[in-house]
């Protein structure tokens, strides 16, 4: 929806809660017109229902008012003696429904009790605004997020459950308003969908702390997702997934708006200069490695690679004495240093599979690519078509609203058509990013699907709360990686963690909380 369509959309919805309300107002001793005027029907609301004015905020919340709007249901019933468990369930499960039956059909027979006040309510009360203080923090602060794929392996592992924070690049409102809280795409066990398409907010986001860096880890929705997963020629509107359902994805930003990139025999180079990391990034590449006169590794070479250099991905071929290895370059230097080895070169993948689809490029050889940033007036013709095709298409204008082709794209001969118009320029609306792994022949990046759309940032990760091997042989204590619990996933030096300093805050909470009740008992 645009913003026009929703404001359309808000006002029609307070002229449907007047209409079915306004004769609560009227018994409650205000006035009818109050239940139809925007906002502050609210404001009136929450004195009819003897309630603070500060709960006005969370109705107007986006996920946190469906939890916020039946509460308010059921309160107004409460007001007016209709506290039944069937008055609850018919208001819940008719939407609201039931108040305008009650507005028209019995508002004569109900009696105005603003001070009634009912135990299981306050109970009931108090568990629901646990839950929306619960959403607020996920959706708008902090949110937790688990390392599914080795694709930052080293830097963060598999098992990792981070702490990710959206206010660093500021939080984004969903835009899916009907879906439930807590709850990504899919209900979990009965794998369905957990969101309603319709009605959708424009894309907003408050202001951030920050700008995303280059070299920050970055969790955002992976721009080629949707219901038919990754990119098809002929994906419907039914099969697209709103920006804030799509799947999130965790990399290392290695490219930043205005940028140009290039990749050359495994090394990344930005504006001509090769990438500086951080002290923390271990950067990784698949290695052929073959041994003279085509020999396997004894058993003994095996276990002391395995053991003492913790080189673990060690994968023999069909080729005898052939292997490939996932190396850091520290771990690189050992393996030139076995006496026994022939050939060293990085694992070749096919051409002309990657992102613009150019026939040279494969994941160690690639580029060089501009990165748009916004403002930025791009030329277009039959060479630059592939790869700012899904940039205008389906990415950069808003204002388009949330179909999934927000502009038709077609290629004839040289020149570039957009929506049946030819186009020799076009101005970019916002800022892309050049999101890779440091894993980097184990991952799935910006190589493959290209950049990503700053709408579709979500945050960072700010630190490690809990990191378990999945070793099945391991015995669940055992999994416990101790030296990655309560750390932080930024920051120069060696990992520090702060899992003891943690508990020693947490018991002297609980030792003071203890003291004084008993001193406020006494």
């Amino acid at each position: 929806m645009t913003l026009t369509q929703w404001l359309t959309f808000f006002l029609i919805m307070n002229i449907v809660h007047g209409l079915a309300t306004y004769k609560f107002y009227v018994k409650a001793g205000k006035k009818a017109w109050q239940a139809f005027v925007p906002f502050f029907n609210t404001y009136v609301l929450m004195e009819i229902i003897n309630r603070p004015k500060w709960w006005i905020i969370f109705v107007y919340i986006p996920i946190v008012n469906l939890l916020m709007i039946p509460v308010l249901w059921v309160q107004l019933l409460n007001v007016f003696g209709k506290n039944s468990s069937k008055d609850k369930w018919l208001v819940i499960l008719t939407l609201g429904l039931y108040l305008a039956y009650l507005n028209y059909m019995e508002i004569d027979r109900l009696t105005y009790q603003p001070e009634h006040k009912n135990e299981k309510e306050t109970l009931l009360g108090s568990l629901v605004f646990a839950i929306i203080a619960a959403t607020i923090v996920h959706t708008y602060f902090i949110q937790p997020y688990t390392i599914p794929t080795a694709s930052l392996e080293k830097s963060l592992l598999i098992g990792d459950y981070l702490l990710v924070s959206k206010f660093h690049y500021g939080a984004r409102p969903p835009i899916t308003t009907m879906a439930l809280p807590m709850v990504h795409d899919t209900i979990p066990v009965i794998h369905k969908r957990s969101y309603l398409k319709f009605p959708q907010l424009p894309y907003m986001r408050l202001p951030g702390l920050r700008k995303i860096k280059r070299n920050d880890i970055v969790v955002f929705n992976w721009p080629a997702d949707t219901v038919k997963y990754f990119f098809q020629k002929n994906v419907t509107q039914s099969q697209y997934k709103p920006i804030d359902k799509k799947s999130h994805y965790v990399k290392r930003c290695v490219a930043l708006p205005g940028d140009s990139l290039q990749i050359k025999n495994g090394i990344l180079y930005i504006n001509g200069q090769k990438a500086q990391y951080p002290d923390r990034a271990k950067l990784q590449h698949m290695y052929v490695v073959k041994t003279k006169d085509s020999m396997d590794f004894s058993r003994a070479t095996l276990v002391r690679l395995i053991k003492n250099y913790q080189i673990k991905e060690i994968y023999p071929t069909q080729t005898k004495g052939t292997y490939l290895m996932n190396l850091t370059d520290d771990k690189l230097r050992v393996i030139k240093n076995l006496s026994n080895i022939d050939q060293i070169h990085l694992y070749e993948t096919e051409k002309g599979e990657l992102f613009g689809g150019h026939k040279d490029w494969d994941i160690n050889n690639f580029g060089p690519i501009y990165i748009p940033k916004k403002g930025d007036i791009l030329e277009l013709n039959k060479e630059t078509y592939p790869f700012y095709k899904w940039l205008i298409s389906r990415y950069d204008d808003h204002d388009a609203g949330h179909k999934i082709d927000k502009h038709q794209l077609s290629l004839k001969g040289n020149d570039v058509y957009i929506d049946g118009k030819l186009a020799k320029t076009y101005k970019v609306k916002q800022d892309y990013y050049w999101m890779m792994g440091d894993n980097r022949s184990e991952s799935e990046d910006s190589r493959f699907w290209g950049y990503v759309p700053f709408d579709h940032i979500v945050g960072t990760p700010v630190f490690i709360f809990m990191s378990i091997d999945n070793d099945p042989n391991k015995k669940f204590l055992d999994k416990i990686r101790w030296n990655r619990v309560f750390t932080t996933v930024n920051g120069p030096g060696k990992r520090v963690s702060y899992l003891w300093p943690f508990l020693g805050l947490l018991a002297f909470y609980y030792i003071g909380m203890k003291i004084w009740r008993k001193s406020k008992n006494k």
